[in-house]
């Protein structure tokens, strides 16, 4: 995949009404924001946002209720109801956003915009991550129910560098202006959103996008979701659209962290006995920030994991070849056969402790603490993984090869709840 270089056809992002908290009917504005669905995964971490403020967005996107049918149907009336009430209203005319994200360390600015869909086999949005079904159904009966893509997807792509121009260049000018709105989220990312209205900046928009492909960075279950709903329409429509944030990464470069597996039902015991004969494995002193040094240090050297769980930390590797020769697909390239992922799924789940790919089983978390937290909890193992390089990322989906789900966390992600997208207003 070149993202830089002249495509036949590229990405097109096209303006949209954006719906957005109105601020003198909530809290505030930071109150009522939360990260992606899938990071929030710990339940005192949704009860904490559902305490923040009664209008919090994830009631929308993490809805509670006994049955999917009821979620997603509780989640449809109260986007009906915030509507009805005031508290979410959409913009007056349709627009592009220039949204910028900033902390002491980082500033990322990007455009959020309705993008024309696209299969992967056509070159222009690639993902790197396989998916599971069973989430994009879920996200898919959800969108269908509410009508509404209530956050947006990272997508990344590379600039030319240099003194900016087309995107770059408007970006740059919008933000010399006073924007929409401002927040601080407790995160410490302070939240900047501007509409970009003129008709000329829009076309130079659209030229330079015309040019480059994209890269999924967060947010392969809702891609997939998107492509789902829109085969299930029978005439072009706002279902050949979807929510992205695009981010010029050769201006603002991403950060990639790794996602953390729980191993429910299996104790750390249990898993590092199944390891004799196949895996080295070293007891390696806490606390956390130590014993992750010691993961970076052997995954410089090769594959590597850190088992936690029963109050210690267990560091895992140097692989039996043999081992990896029978169990990881010898039809790859090599950049993906010695993904930690892909010797994580293939020899140590699928083979050493036959564990199955499925909700009740495995769960991936983003935060390396909550994942250990909720392992000692649960008597279970984490499997804490080594960041992969964004290069080898590219690499391979610029070979059409996709890595094992959840290999990669990619951010900052954009915050939820400061502008969605109704597809009955487009």
């Amino acid at each position: 995949m070149n993202t830089s270089g002249p495509v036949d056809q590229g990405l097109r992002l096209i303006p949209f009404r954006g719906l957005r908290y109105v601020p003198e009917r909530v809290g505030s504005l930071a109150a009522v924001t939360s990260p992606p669905y899938d990071v929030v995964v710990r339940p005192d971490g949704l009860h904490h946002l559902e305490s923040a403020d009664p209008h919090n967005i994830v009631r929308l996107i993490l809805p509670q209720a006994d049955t999917a049918r009821d979620r997603h149907r509780q989640a449809a009336d109260t986007l009906d109801r915030w509507l009805a009430e005031g508290v979410i209203a959409p913009d007056p005319d349709p627009v592009l956003y220039v949204y910028e994200q900033r902390n002491d360390e980082i500033l990322q600015r990007g455009l959020i915009g309705a993008l024309a869909l696209s299969p992967a086999a056509e070159g222009i949005v690639l993902p790197h991550e396989d998916v599971m079904d069973d989430v994009v159904a879920d996200r898919a009966e959800l969108m269908r129910t509410t009508g509404a893509h209530l956050e947006p997807l990272l997508l990344t792509y590379r600039g030319d560098g240099g003194t900016p121009t087309g995107a770059g260049a408007v970006i740059d000018r919008t933000v010399l202006r006073e924007p929409l709105l401002a927040t601080t989220t407790e995160d410490g990312f302070r939240h900047r959103l501007w509409a970009v209205t003129d008709p000329s900046d829009r076309r130079e928009i659209e030229t330079d996008l015309a040019r480059h492909q994209a890269l999924i960075a967060d947010g392969h279950h809702r891609w997939a979701t998107y492509l789902r709903l829109q085969r299930e329409q029978s005439a072009p429509g706002p279902w050949d659209y979807g929510l992205v944030l695009l981010v010029d990464t050769a201006r603002h470069p991403l950060q990639v962290r790794a996602i953390h597996r729980l191993l429910r039902g299996l104790p750390v015991s249990r898993a590092l006995k199944a390891l004799s004969g196949h895996f080295r494995v070293q007891r390696v002193e806490g606390p956390l920030p130590r014993a992750l040094d010691a993961l970076a240090e052997a995954a410089a050297a090769g594959n590597a994991f850190l088992l936690a769980g029963d109050g210690g930390f267990h560091l895992v590797d140097r692989p039996d070849p043999a081992l990896l020769a029978s169990t990881v697909r010898a039809d790859r390239p090599d950049a993906w056969r010695t993904l930690d992922a892909t010797v994580l799924h293939s020899a140590l789940l699928d083979e050493v402790w036959r564990i199955p790919d499925a909700p009740e089983h495995i769960g991936y978390i983003h935060d390396t603490a909550a994942a250990v937290e909720q392992a000692e909890r649960l008597d279970a193992t984490a499997v804490l993984m080594h960041p992969v390089r964004e290069e080898v990322v590219r690499d391979l989906a610029r070979q059409g090869v996709t890595m094992p789900r959840k290999s990669t966390s990619f951010g900052p992600k954009p915050a939820t709840g400061l502008v969605m997208r109704s597809l009955a207003l487009d």
